[in-house]
């Protein structure tokens, strides 16, 4: 199985690592078949992604896609990383292997459910 460049330098120097403390918004996705499991943590100031940390367990794919998706949302309006998809963390990688596809959408299903939890807390707060 062969990976870009990108994937094994995001593999072996990944970007925001960690846990954030109190998240603005968290979200965590597995692939029960393949064992990979991903968490995200965003920190949200005046609808900008101020922050985001990760942890993932998996593979070289789960952990470069999770690596290169936060870098694509930080600094980002809500609604602008709203609109990362998978093809977008498989082009900044400079592609996937077909088999390690799944991992792009991993890296994008928890991206919005960070963001999902975040609205809710938000949509929560104006109604107390």
């Amino acid at each position: 199985m062969q990976y870009t460049e990108k994937v094994m330098d995001h593999f072996m120097n990944p970007h925001n690592v960690g846990v954030i403390e109190n998240p603005s918004g968290y979200g965590k996705v597995g692939n029960p078949s393949c064992g990979d499991i991903m968490e995200i943590f965003i920190k949200v100031e005046d609808d900008i992604i101020t922050d985001v940390k990760f942890r993932t367990f998996g593979c070289a794919s789960a952990i470069a896609s999770s690596s290169v998706s936060t870098d694509l949302v930080l600094g980002k309006s809500i609604e602008e990383a709203l609109k990362l998809t998978n093809k977008k963390v498989v082009e900044e990688l400079g592609g996937l292997p077909p088999v390690k596809m799944h991992c792009s959408v991993l890296a994008e299903e928890a991206i919005q459910l960070a963001i999902n939890d975040y609205l809710s807390k938000k949509e929560k707060d104006k109604e107390e």
